[in-house]
């Protein structure tokens, strides 16, 4: 699969929960490093966090940029999230991944940059 469609699926499935995805796309030890917040450390612990979101929110992204060179990639864009109160909120992002290796190309890190708008 091309590693553009890759990233921008990948965006997709986590505005979607859609966790089979994520998943799959996730080496067993993958650290999760969203600055200013926790860090999520393994597949497990992931599951968890990302199996708990708020599935009453509407959230959609608009990927401005998917920049990748050999095992690495950077993404950024907009996220627009409509509360279950109706509010809607926009943050903008920038995430760097680092694969495991050309052959599976399995997500090992990802470091999270989101500033509200």
């Amino acid at each position: 699969m091309d590693k553009h469609i890759f990233f921008q699926q990948f965006n997709e499935a986590l505005m979607k929960g859609d966790l089979s995805f994520i998943l799959a796309s996730v080496t067993d030890d993958v650290s999760w490093k969203m600055i200013g917040n926790d860090v999520i450390e393994g597949k497990g612990k992931l599951a968890n966090v990302l199996g708990s979101m708020d599935h009453t929110m509407e959230y959609n992204v608009k990927l401005d940029h998917i920049i990748i060179q050999d095992l690495e990639a950077a993404v950024n864009g907009m996220i627009e999230v409509t509360t279950s109160l109706n509010e809607l909120k926009t943050y903008g992002f920038c995430d760097i991944y680092l694969l495991n290796n050309k052959v599976d190309g399995k997500i090992k890190e990802i470091k999270s940059y989101v500033i509200q708008q």
